[in-house]
């Protein structure tokens, strides 16, 4: 019987066959090479698309300082970067910003021995740690869900680690990459709770193992790591850094057929593009171009997960889709969309730029969302729904409210036990506005709504939001 693997390599290679062959024969115009190397190249592009990403933002976050006003992490390897305050509509920098937890990240090397991650005693606080690989998938969680809320210890090993942990650190599934990308997410209740998740965030520590218990120790600075090559001066510069990111990050073994599949257009660890002749790097160089335009038109067509009422609803294996061979989830919405994802268990997050009638938001216009009785999200942490701009910004209001949620303070239910929430520019009246999530003056906006610790029907996909509906008066 074939593998739904060995079927999926078969298929691709029998498409490229037939692709590059054909489109030789037919025009006589293009080198066999440069059409293989091309076709494939799309494929091994959409498959190590993350080994390009994410060793950029390495580099930037760790070796570039920022300004005072950067929410953009910056610090050493093995080191946390903290946010310490919600952004509001002062900040551009996009990214669709929260408003409902404090970030704090950290690049980890686990290559030679492992990091202890320690985090104080949280209480009923909502956190999550969350790990994954330079290959973007997760690996484990630390946090409230998965180890609860009582301080403790915890072990990132690498790859193939063997050894004795310390009394009282916990070991966690081990990393597929020597390279570990932490996002960690503490609960904060509005601006007046900052001094008290900035103190948590102050006990996150983590350690080299080398160096545990010893209290005088000095934990190493290093920010040495190599930056990736510049595609603006050489168009073949995505792929060195791919073929780099992967040989000091090696596919797992299960995979090593595809990877001796591109290892032939000279895509892969320890391969040289440079002994390639010059049509297979030029098949090379389009690749790069149109592997990287599919990949966000994948996004962008919606297709990739469900919709529901016009609300995108995330791919059940989001967080770890290169471990099922989704390598194009794994490209464009989990990496290109989220450099790593959480998985469903953790958060789900739905997403709209429509109403329920299909059409495009306008600021002009006024919208509701009703929540019918025992319709609200049901979650074993809270929920939110974010307004933002174009830009993936805040929009500028009177109330300096970007959110609202089941921790909004005075949410009014209706007379039947449902929530109406109002989505305008204006204010919907005094009686209505502490239901009032305020838009763009004008032009669009889309909407977020997210769900922390979801309950099963949303995790099994059994509950979506209600349609956002156009108010007409």
């Amino acid at each position: 019987m074939k593998t739904k693997f060995a079927s999926v390599v078969g298929g691709a290679l029998a498409f490229m066959f037939v692709a590059g062959v054909s489109a030789q024969e037919a025009t006589g115009k293009t080198d066999w090479r440069e059409q293989y190397a091309y076709t494939l190249g799309v494929q091994a592009y959409i498959f190590g698309f993350p080994y390009v990403y994410l060793p950029s933002l390495r580099a930037d976050w760790v070796t570039r300082p920022k300004a005072a006003n950067d929410i953009t992490p910056y610090a050493p390897i093995n080191h946390f970067s903290h946010v310490r305050t919600l952004a509001d509509a002062s900040y551009r920098g996009g990214g669709s910003p929260n408003q409902d937890t404090l970030y704090s990240t950290a690049w980890l090397d686990v290559g030679k021995e492992p990091v202890i991650l320690s985090h104080p005693d949280m209480g009923d606080r909502y956190f999550s740690f969350e790990l994954a690989g330079i290959d973007s998938d997760n690996f484990a969680y630390v946090g409230k869900r998965t180890t609860g809320g009582k301080a403790g210890s915890f072990a990132i090993v690498g790859p193939g680690w063997k050894g004795a942990l310390p009394a009282g650190v916990k070991p966690l599934p081990a990393s597929l990459t020597p390279s570990v990308l932490i996002f960690a997410r503490t609960l904060i209740d509005g601006p007046t709770d900052a001094k008290t998740v900035n103190a948590l965030q102050d006990q996150y520590t983590l350690i080299p193992l080398s160096l545990w218990g010893k209290e005088d120790a000095v934990l190493p600075a290093s920010r040495d790591v190599w930056k990736p090559f510049d595609p603006k001066t050489d168009p073949l510069a995505e792929w060195r850094t791919m073929n780099r990111a992967m040989t000091e990050n090696p596919p797992e073994a299960r995979l090593a057929k595809l990877v001796e599949l591109f290892a032939k257009v000279g895509v892969g660890p320890r391969q040289d593009l440079d002994k390639m002749d010059e049509a297979t790097k030029l098949g090379l160089a389009r690749a790069a171009v149109d592997g990287r335009q599919l990949i966000k038109a994948a996004i962008d067509s919606g297709q990739l997960g469900r919709q529901v009422n016009n609300w995108n609803i995330p791919p059940r294996t989001l967080g770890r889709a290169g471990l099922v061979d989704d390598f194009l989830l794994r490209a464009s919405i989990q990496a290109m969309g989220g450099i790593i994802s959480n998985e469903l268990e953790e958060t789900v997050y739905y997403n709209t730029t429509k109403d329920g009638a299909g059409q495009a938001f306008d600021g002009a216009k006024k919208y509701i969302l009703r929540f019918a009785p025992g319709q609200l999200p049901k979650v074993n942490a809270f929920w939110s729904l974010t307004m933002y701009d174009p830009t993936f910004n805040f929009t500028d209001n009177p109330l300096n409210r970007y959110s609202l949620g089941d921790r909004s303070k005075g949410l009014k239910k209706d007379a039947d036990g449902g929530l109406t929430l109002y989505i305008q520019r204006n204010s919907p009246g005094k009686d209505n506005e502490s239901n009032w999530l305020p838009s763009t003056q004008s032009g669009a906006f889309f909407l977020i709504l997210r769900t922390y610790m979801p309950g099963p029907e949303i995790v099994e996909q059994k509950w979506a939001p209600p349609p956002v509906t156009e108010l007409v008066r």
